[in-house]
C-alpha cells in the first residue's frame, strides 16, 4: 500500500455535475497558502540526475522553450495508474503534447504497476514516465535503492512554462515535494494535493440530526446512536490496514502535535513506545473496536467493499484520501451530499480539530533508462502548467501541487468542495508523515499490526511493541541517516 491513493481504485471520470461555483475555485487558491512543515534539505537537493546515455537518438536541440531538447516526431511510453483518478486526465495530456511538440504517445492505463512494469525494470527496458500508484505500486524507496529512479531536479529547476522567469519548483505548494525526497533528491513527484481524514454523508446526518464531531467523545457518541438504529459506526477498508492508520497516526498527531510526527519519521527510540500521544491515539481506536462499534463485516472488506456499504448508508463515517469521491462516483447516491472532517480531537490534543493531514499523493516517476530522457522530463514540465492542471482538474476532480493551478471555469464535486473548505479552514495547521515514502518495510510492519489490532488479535499495548520494533529495525539501517523531518 503506498502512501498515496492506495488500493484497486475504480475509475470513473464523469464530467462533474453543476456542483461548486466560480468562486470555490478561487478558494482553492487558498492552498497556496496551506503549508506542509518544509524539510530544510529541500532546497539542498543535488543537480544533474541518472544515466544520459540514453538521449542521443531522442534529443533535439534545446531552447528556451524547449530546455531539454525533447525531439519532435519521437515516441513517448507512458504508464499510468488507472485508480480513482481514472486515465483520461492523462490521455488528454498525451493528445495535448502530440499537438504541441510533435511527440506520439504509448499510452497504458492499468492497476497492475508492479506486475506490468518490475519485469520490463528489471531488464533495463523501463516506460518513460510512469504514475507508480495503488496498492501494486512499485516501493519508491526500492526503486531509489536499486539506481532505477532520474533526480527530477533538472525539471523542477527548468523554466516554468507560465512564467518563464521562475523556476518550476517555484511555483509549487509548499511542502509538496517532500514525500518524494530520497537522501535529499526528489526523485519522485506527487501532483495530487490530498488530504486524508473521515468522511461522512450530509443526507444521514441531517436525517439523523446528527452535526459532524469535533471531539472524539462527540464521535464515539454518534458511533453509540448509529449502532442502536441498526448502522455501523466506524468503516474501514479492512483488507487494506493503510486506511485505518488515517483514523490513528492521525490521532497520533493531533494529540502530540508536529513532535509526534517527526518523532515517526526520525526513527525515535520512544516513537510509540513511551509515547502518550501513540497509546492515546490507538487506545482510542481500540476503543471502537472494543465497544462494537465498527461496521459489521469491515475487517474482512476490500476498500471498495467497504466504501460501497458505507455509500449504501450501513456505517456513519468511513476513512480515506481525497481521492474517495471519484472512486466511489458509480456506487455513490445522487442525494448522498459525501462530505470531508478532519479526526476528532482527542482531550488534551496539542493540535486543534481544524487540523488536517495534507499533502502531495500520487508519485509520477521517470525511469533513469527512459529511452526518451528529453521527451520525459518535457512532459513533466507540461505537468506543471495551468492548462494540464486544469486538464487534471476537469478530468479527475481534484487539485493538483501547482499553485493557483485550476482555471475558475472548473466546477468541483461536493466532497471535494469540502476538502477544498477545510484545507482553507486548516491554514497552517496541517502534517504530512513521511515514513511510508521513506520506508516501506517499516511502513508495512506498522499496517500488519494495526490488521491484529482491529481483529482484536492483539492489544494495543502489543500495538505499540510491534511499531517500536519496526522503527528500532529501521533504525539500525544506515541509509537511514541520510533522511530527517527537520
Amino acid at each position: 500500500m503506498g502512501s498515496t491513493s492506495a488500493g484497486n481504485h475504480g475509475s470513473g471520470n464523469t464530467g462533474a455535475p453543476g456542483f461548486g461555483r466560480r468562486d470555490l475555485i478561487k478558494r482553492s487558491a487558498a492552498l497556496g497558502l496551506v503549508s506542509v512543515p518544509a524539510m530544510s534539505f529541500l532546497s539542498a537537493c543535488a543537480s544533474g540526475g541518472g544515466d544520459n546515455s540514453n538521449d542521443t537518438n531522442t534529443k533535439g536541440k534545446t531552447s528556451k522553450t524547449n530546455p531539454f531538447g525533447a525531439q519532435k516526431g519521437s515516441k513517448l511510453d507512458v504508464v499510468v495508474f488507472k485508480g480513482g483518478y481514472g486515465d483520461d486526465y492523462a490521455k488528454a495530456w498525451e493528445a495535448d503534447f502530440g499537438k504541441k511538440l510533435g511527440i506520439t504517445s504509448t499510452h497504458t492505463g492499468t492497476q497492475e504497476i508492479t506486475g506490468k512494469l518490475q519485469p520490463r525494470f528489471n531488464a533495463g527496458n523501463p516506460p518513460d514516465v510512469v504514475d507508480d500508484s495503488g496498492a501494486q505500486q512499485i516501493k519508491i524507496d526500492v526503486l531509489y535503492k536499486n539506481g532505477q529512479l532520474l533526480d527530477l531536479s533538472e525539471v523542477l529547476d527548468a523554466p516554468a512554462i507560465d512564467d518563464s522567469s521562475k523556476k518550476v519548483r517555484d511555483l509549487l505548494i509548499p511542502g509538496t515535494l517532500d514525500p518524494g525526497i530520497q537522501e535529499g533528491k526528489v526523485v519522485a513527484l506527487n501532483y495530487i494535493y490530498t488530504v486524508w481524514g473521515l468522511w461522512y454523508s450530509g443526507k444521514l446526518f441531517k436525517e439523523k440530526g446528527w452535526t459532524a464531531p469535533k471531539t472524539w467523545d462527540d464521535f464515539l457518541a454518534i458511533c453509540q446512536d448509529a449502532k442502536k438504529q441498526g448502522i455501523g459506526g466506524l468503516a474501514h477498508q479492512g483488507k487494506y490496514p493503510y486506511y485505518i492508520n488515517v483514523a490513528i497516526m492521525d490521532l497520533i498527531a493531533k494529540k502530540g502535535g508536529i513532535d509526534a510526527v517527526k518523532a515517526i519519521d526520525n526513527l525515535d527510540p520512544k516513537a510509540f513506545v513511551g509515547s502518550d500521544a501513540a497509546q492515546a491515539g490507538v487506545e482510542a481506536i481500540y476503543e471502537v473496536v472494543e465497544k462494537g462499534l465498527l461496521m459489521p463485516g469491515t475487517n474482512g472488506l476490500t476498500h471498495t467493499e467497504s466504501q460501497t456499504r458505507w455509500n449504501q448508508y450501513k456505517a456513519a463515517f468511513i476513512t480515506c484520501g481525497s481521492w474517495l469521491e471519484n472512486e466511489q462516483l458509480k456506487q455513490t447516491p445522487s442525494d448522498f451530499d459525501m462530505k470531508f472532517m478532519p479526526m476528532p480531537m482527542l482531550a488534551g490534543s496539542k493540535m486543534p480539530f481544524e487540523a488536517i493531514r495534507a499533502g502531495s499523493g500520487e508519485p509520477f516517476i521517470i525511469p533513469a533508462k527512459a529511452k526518451n530522457l528529453p521527451g520525459a522530463k518535457e512532459f513533466m514540465r507540461h505537468m506543471l502548467s495551468k492548462e494540464w492542471s486544469t486538464l487534471f482538474a476537469k478530468e479527475a476532480n481534484s487539485l493538483t501541487i501547482l499553485k493557483d493551478g485550476v482555471d475558475p471555469s472548473v466546477k468541483l464535486r461536493p466532497g471535494t468542495q469540502s476538502t477544498v473548505e477545510a484545507s482553507k479552514a486548516a491554514g497552517s495547521n496541517t502534517f504530512r508523515y513521511i515514513y511510508p515514502d521513506w520506508y516501506s518495510e517499516m511502513d508495512t510492519a506498522i499496517q500488519n499490526a494495526s490488521n491484529e489490532l482491529m481483529a482484536k488479535r492483539i492489544q494495543p499495548k502489543e500495538w505499540l511493541k510491534r511499531c517500536q520494533a519496526a522503527v528500532d529495525k529501521q533504525a539500525k539501517d544506515p541509509a537511514s541517516k541520510k533522511n530527517h523531518h527537520d
